[in-house]
């Protein structure tokens, strides 16, 4: 048993442990995060959101509502990095993105921004919000579309992006285009046909979804603090460039505090990446510090700066609307004579059979067979391929061999074939007669088309 005088101090001592404890303890609830699910409405649609919060402090908390990237977005998909917002004591909304009026092909941002601006309002309600102090963060695509719904409403009080184009989207997707194609091994003039025309010819088909929007008039409404985020190692977006702009942009119209960080190791995600290309397993360190400690400081805003930009291998050009020779209506015009050409020619060829056409013709007539079955492969190859590249963002063109994708060899080889074949069928075509013509017209078309699309390219 222990004496008094023992007992005492043992007491004394575990008093001291426990105000010692109380005194270090995080305060209650720190780095607990409530969840709360919402509904966001937003014109002739209804999001299911979901608020992310610090568990309540007494004090009023910063919000931001983040935008993600292209593509069908959940909730789900920017919940972590939402949740650790709200343990660093900044409340953020995510919400499933919109898809009514929303396609690869079909896009608004003007209606994308009013969604966020939805979110905005409804931030802006909650208890334990200041109202004063909600803001959006935008990803990627959300890069535009953040910063356009900010440019629209004072009730946004700051802006953060997160690998942000400074150019139009269809010149950011010809430069990604082009440093994918350029890191799989494709080299020179051979990727300017695969990277730039299909998206030229899309933009003008119309199915190239939000473009034409331009950044920087967008830009320079903004009189609020911004936050830009780029990874050193970027590859979706151009950000040498976008930095530059953004930074230029702001400082010509008067932005009173505007900070551009490029984060080391972090790819366009600011996920650790050693190159860009290969994903890493988590965020970059020091990331969510850095953008909730810039939330936290906004009552006295810090004074603009900007890094120096990154190294881009690759400039960004800007994409040229289609000469009328390449429009949508003569491509499809050349598409639909190159298929009936060859695809007709063996009907045409039995038809002068039956009819007792000479015998001599017979051996004349590999030329003409030979320039149908290239061509239509050629044709459809082509086709079918570069609707591979542009499904996959020229992420994956396949196996390269010599500075060229395999399957795209495979196709300039069956279009060398083509043209000697349509050498050989105009040599023949008094003895080939009508099938014969049906098969060069196809094969003196398929030369200016397979040269348009580089399949000529050496």
């Amino acid at each position: 048993m222990l004496s008094l005088s023992k007992s005492s101090a043992l007491a004394a001592l575990l008093a001291v442990f426990a105000v010692t404890a109380l005194l270090t303890a995080p305060p209650a609830g720190a780095g607990t995060v409530v969840r709360t699910e919402v509904t966001i409405d937003s014109g002739d649609v209804r999001l299911r959101g979901m608020i992310y919060a610090p568990a309540a402090t007494g004090r009023r908390a910063p919000a931001v509502v983040m935008v993600d990237g292209a593509g069908p977005r959940s909730l789900d998909d920017k919940a972590g990095q939402a949740a650790e917002f709200a343990r660093r004591g900044v409340v953020a909304l995510v919400y499933d993105k919109r898809t009514k009026g929303y396609s690869q092909t079909s896009r608004s941002f003007p209606a994308l921004a009013q969604d966020a601006l939805a979110g905005v309002r409804l931030l802006r309600r909650q208890p334990g919000v200041d109202p004063g102090r909600v803001g959006l963060w935008g990803f990627s695509e959300g890069g535009w579309v953040a910063p356009l719904a900010a440019s629209r409403s004072p009730e946004v009080a700051f802006l953060v992006t997160v690998g942000a184009g400074g150019h139009s989207p269809e010149r950011v997707q010809v430069w990604s285009n082009a440093i994918h194609l350029a890191h799989a091994g494709v080299t020179g003039a051979r990727i300017r046909p695969l990277a730039v025309n299909l998206t030229r010819v899309m933009v003008g088909a119309g199915l190239f979804g939000a473009a034409g929007h331009e950044p920087v008039p967008v830009l320079a409404r903004i009189d609020r603090p911004v936050l830009a985020l780029w990874g050193e190692h970027e590859r979706s977006i151009p950000a040498a460039d976008s930095s530059r702009i953004f930074a230029a942009t702001l400082r010509a119209a008067g932005n009173p505090s505007h900070t551009i960080k490029i984060l080391p190791g972090a790819d366009h995600g600011l996920m650790r990446s050693p190159d860009g290309f290969i994903e890493g397993d988590g965020l970059v360190p020091g990331y969510l510090e850095l953008v909730t400690s810039w939330i936290h400081g906004l009552d006295d805003p810090p004074a603009s700066s900007a890094d120096a930009p990154p190294r881009q291998d690759l400039p960004a050009e800007p994409v040229t609307p289609l000469a009328w020779w390449e429009s949508v209506p003569v491509q499809l015009g050349a598409l639909t004579v190159l298929l009936v050409a060859f695809a007709g020619y063996p009907v045409a060829a039995l038809i002068r059979r039956r009819r007792g056409a000479a015998d001599g013709a017979d051996r004349a007539r590999r030329w003409p067979a030979l320039l149908a079955a290239t061509g239509v492969v050629t044709v459809l190859g082509t086709v079918l391929y570069l609707g591979y590249l542009l499904a996959t963002a020229a992420g994956a063109p396949g196996p390269v061999v010599a500075g060229r994708p395999v399957v795209w060899l495979v196709l300039q080889v069956f279009a060398v074939a083509a043209a000697v074949a349509t050498v050989g069928t105009a040599l023949t075509l008094r003895r080939t007669g009508g099938a014969g013509r049906l098969a060069l017209t196809g094969g003196v078309l398929l030369i200016g088309w397979a040269a348009y699309w580089g399949l000529f390219v050496p």
